[in-house]
């Protein structure tokens, strides 16, 4: 595994490498210290694995920048790893092409696991960014995120909002996020929201888990 990490702080640098031994003891590693740095390492014709991003790093643009990176090193998961936990930020990341946001808050045990979401084709972002109580969260962020998680206590079945459930039926028939949005009028990133939503209401990790388990679920 060929791992890229784009991070100023050299220190937060090397505790990503020794961390993410856990998950490949043979991965392997670039590390970059600026943006144009790293843009410049994902253009250069290297495959990486995975990247990992930092948004306050010297020469980021803003979010194209994420953007840039994505296209750069298409198919291949790039995740943000910020100090920053405002969903304005998250979602954004999630607009520009990010497959994963983890607050540097995160404990060891949430960054392998939210790793492993992302490696298993899932999409990561914090709890506090799907349930709408974290920091910069605004009440129609809030909304039209919804709450993932919740049972209805008389059936025992996950409790989806309905635009959750437009969300759902979508991933029925098979719709991709960029077609799902377009149908419902939603920004992707909005999309991939929802999408971590249901699945952790459902209790699983990936698209065609989320369908089987949803089977009883009326759309």
């Amino acid at each position: 595994m060929k791992i890229l990490i784009g991070d100023d702080h050299l220190l937060f640098r090397e505790g990503l490498c020794r961390l993410l031994t856990q998950l490949d003891d043979q991965a392997s590693f670039v590390e970059a210290g600026t943006f144009d740095d790293v843009l410049s390492l994902a253009r250069d014709g290297q495959d990486f694995d995975l990247v990992l991003l930092d948004l306050q790093m010297p020469g980021f643009p803003g979010f194209s920048g994420v953007q840039e990176i994505c296209e750069a090193q298409a198919g291949t998961p790039v995740v943000i790893v910020s100090a920053s936990e405002a969903q304005a930020d998250v979602r954004a990341a999630l607009d520009a092409g990010a497959s994963g946001y983890i607050p540097k808050s995160s404990s060891v045990k949430i960054m392998l696991s939210a790793l492993n979401l992302i490696f298993s084709g899932g999409i990561y972002v914090p709890p506090a960014a799907i349930l709408g109580d974290g920091p910069g969260v605004s009440g129609h962020a809030a909304a039209a995120a919804g709450t993932a998680g919740a049972t209805n206590g008389a059936a025992g079945t996950p409790s989806l909002t309905q635009r959750q459930r437009d969300v759902l039926r979508c991933l029925r028939e098979g719709k991709s996020n960029k077609q799902i949005a377009y149908e419902l009028g939603l920004s992707e990133g909005t999309v991939k929201i929802h999408v971590t939503a249901v699945m952790r209401s459902l209790g699983v990790r990936n698209r065609t888990q989320a369908v089987i388990a949803s089977g009883d679920i009326p759309t």
